[in-house]
């Protein structure tokens, strides 16, 4: 599969390729281009040129075009699917799960584009400005960049290109270099829809030479990351030389509470939900089960009874519950870390088993609080880090010890006690009686501390892909 640079399939200028790895069977299912940066800057001069007439296209043409976009990602979503799932061993009916929030993201997007209206300072309002009118409107921000992760590529893309592009900026998509292949299939349906060339490209390759390469060109006006934050606070540093507006959600290792009051059958289903999903490998999965010592051993039992029921396999068998991580090395590193928990004090009491990109959902309690999973290492991967807690103040000490902020969520039939601790929780949400795990597309998502800046939804976006005029008139008035 090739590149998408102003409308056209294009490999890279050195034709050097990267190989497409289905991590269940580890071969070798397709080859990209690793792109270079003389790439960049033919698809950077391409977005320019394609943004002189996209941004002044009418709203209502735009929505046009993206509403055929959606229908040809309808028709064409067996392939989609089935393509996500081999690429990224996501169990297929995730896979399908994860299509079917396209059409629900782009149009909730398109709804609120067409309503974006401007604001009006009166005449009067302060001394000085009695006969002058103020307007603000909005407009793009020109050139962007989008980087996507491996784990959610295309709920990204739906919370990346879409506000982006209505808003009359062009963008550049840079896919994970793992797994690919869907995202460029989604860029050719949206010039098959009608999308200008230059609009909307995509660029595959290499994160360190790709990514780089675009945030430091001194053309791209905005850049939206999501990755890890390592990552993230270097392309902030690149889009920093000139000026680039950054967006960025980075890494978490969400705190999930249950209080000796909580519903123990109810947390260890969200459990399930908020940690075992995509095997694992969700930003704001729980990492952090902070349990309180008075149903600690309940909430054990229950955890590897129900953990022990998923079903583990082959990600294109729609039983499949369980998958394989995105690569052999990435199971290696989590295999590193649960070894560094259990030297730490950590002892495992279900799973640790593991095999090439297969990890076993694994438990591990008795982590005191000072190991390094009860604060800032995040394992992507269904590890399960119970961390005893004594009373409702030692489990917000220890949640707010990491310098993550992701999100957060508190388990108690107490809810002055639910609100008290999820306003005192340092995280961008809290989420009571259910799993960290909750992002909707309307809701402004976003973190603390190492977790990002800004925030993406339908309320938000538009705020960071736009910059706001003012336009003065000045003693309009008699």
């Amino acid at each position: 599969m090739q590149c998408i640079i102003n409308g056209k399939w294009v490999d890279a200028s050195d034709k050097s390729t990267m190989d497409i790895v289905n991590p269940y069977t580890g071969k070798v299912i397709d080859k990209v281009p690793n792109c270079t940066e003389k790439d960049v800057n033919h698809a950077v001069e391409g977005a320019k040129k394609a943004g002189e007439s996209w941004a002044k296209m009418p709203v209502y043409k735009k929505c046009e075009i993206l509403e055929k976009f959606v229908v040809l990602v309808q028709e064409n979503v067996d392939d989609l699917a089935k393509t996500l799932c081999c690429e990224t061993g996501k169990p297929i009916t995730q896979a399908y799960a994860e299509m079917a929030n396209l059409p629900i993201a782009f149009k909730a997007f398109m709804e609120k584009a067409k309503h974006l209206y401007g604001n009006v300072v009166p005449a009067g309002t302060e001394a000085g400005q009695d006969k002058t009118i103020q307007i603000t409107v909005r407009e793009p921000l020109g050139v962007m960049v989008a980087i996507i992760p491996f784990n959610f590529p295309i709920d990204l893309f739906d919370q990346k290109i879409a506000p982006a592009i209505l808003a009359g900026n062009t963008i550049i998509v840079k896919p994970p270099h793992q797994n690919p292949s869907t995202i460029i299939k989604l860029v050719w349906l949206m010039h098959e829809a009608g999308v200008p060339k230059g609009v909307v490209q995509v660029l595959t390759g290499e994160g360190a030479k790709v990514g780089n390469a675009l945030a430091r060109h001194k053309d791209v006006h905005g850049i939206t990351f999501t990755g890890s934050t390592a990552v993230g606070k270097l392309t902030y540093l690149n889009g920093a030389e000139h000026l680039a507006h950054v967006a960025l959600e980075l890494g978490g290792n969400d705190a999930f509470i249950v209080l000796d009051d909580a519903d123990v059958d109810l947390a260890v289903e969200e459990m399930v939900w908020g940690r075992m999903y995509n095997t694992g490998q969700v930003c704001c999965a729980s990492k952090r089960f902070i349990i309180q010592k008075g149903i600690l051993k309940e909430f054990e039992e229950k955890a590897k009874a129900r953990i022990s029921k998923l079903v583990i396999g082959n990600p294109r068998d729609k039983k499949t519950e369980i998958g394989v991580l995105v690569t052999k090395e990435a199971c290696e590193k989590a295999v590193a870390q649960v070894e560094n928990v259990v030297k730490q004090g950590g002892r495992i009491i279900y799973g640790g088993k593991h095999d090439g990109a297969f990890f076993e959902p694994t438990i591990i309690t008795d982590i005191p609080k000072t190991a390094d999973v009860a604060k800032d290492d995040e394992i992507f991967a269904p590890v399960v880090s119970i961390i005893p807690c004594e009373d409702v103040e030692e489990a917000i000490e220890i949640a707010n010890s990491s310098s993550f902020g992701l999100s957060s969520c508190v388990f108690t039939k107490d809810m002055k006690t639910a609100f008290d601790v999820a306003t005192r929780m340092k995280a961008g949400g809290a989420v009571i009686n259910g799993a960290s795990f909750h992002r909707s597309f309307e809701m402004p998502f976003g973190g603390y501390g190492d977790s990002g800046i800004g925030t993406e939804g339908v309320m938000s976006t538009f705020d960071q892909v736009t910059k706001t005029k003012t336009i003065t008139l000045k003693n309009i008035l008699k």
